[in-house]
């Protein structure tokens, strides 16, 4: 039996944490949204709001972790059932990012805002903190590093350039290396394109392959 290929898919990540608020009827919702790769950061980072909102009623948190989403955790905090957590983990899953937590707490107004009031409340809080994150996309790509003669700089710059790929290191020496990462499957493209722009000059060498952050979000 053929052994089964592993498909790398993009997944999404919070880049920048991103803090929002939202206020009904006096009573006040903060929400910030981190990056968190474990359960135990999630968990850390709630106590963190804990703390920094210490004489608050409510600390509502959210997190999704891992690249498949494999683990979802939602907590309500006292609110009545399905008015807090649920909702803001809904703007998570429906943001589509993973490995990141979102706390939303409550001051409260003195005026009672019913379920409906509580959802959109929460709901609106967690996305403000979302808009105002920075959100990247994780990309299963290949680092490479290409090693071209001075005379070749030039044609390889604008080569890089115009196919949208920034070097992540250039050394000069008595030759040019550029550090590149390039999605999975530009490969072969690139390496073609590097090798005809250079009649064959350019020495390409695959230094790793793995997860790399994309915060452009242009490349497929």
């Amino acid at each position: 039996m053929a052994e089964k290929k592993e498909i790398f898919l993009p997944y999404r990540v919070i880049a920048r944490a991103g803090q929002g608020e939202y206020e009904e009827k006096k009573s006040r919702f903060i929400a910030r949204a981190v990056p968190a790769a474990t359960e135990a950061e999630a968990a850390a980072f709630l106590e963190q709001e804990k703390k920094r909102y210490y004489d608050a009623r409510h600390h509502c948190p959210a997190f999704i972790i891992g690249r498949n989403r494999e683990l979802t955790r939602c907590s309500d905090d006292g609110e009545p059932s399905g008015t807090a957590g649920r909702p803001i983990l809904e703007v998570l899953l429906g943001a589509g990012v993973t490995d990141a937590a979102l706390v939303v707490t409550r001051y409260f107004g003195g005026t009672l805002l019913g379920t409906g009031g509580l959802v959109r409340a929460y709901t609106q809080a967690a996305k403000a903190a979302l808009a105002d994150a920075e959100i990247a996309t994780m990309r299963y790509g290949i680092s490479l590093t290409v090693s071209i003669d001075y005379t070749d700089v030039g044609k390889v710059r604008y080569l890089l350039e115009k196919s949208g790929i920034e070097p992540m290191a250039a050394r000069y020496t008595d030759r040019v290396e550029f550090d590149l990462c390039i999605p999975a499957q530009r490969e072969r493209e690139v390496e073609k394109a590097l090798t005809e722009a250079t009649a064959a000059r350019a020495g390409i060498t695959v230094t790793g392959k793995g997860y790399y952050k994309d915060t452009q979000g242009t490349q497929e």
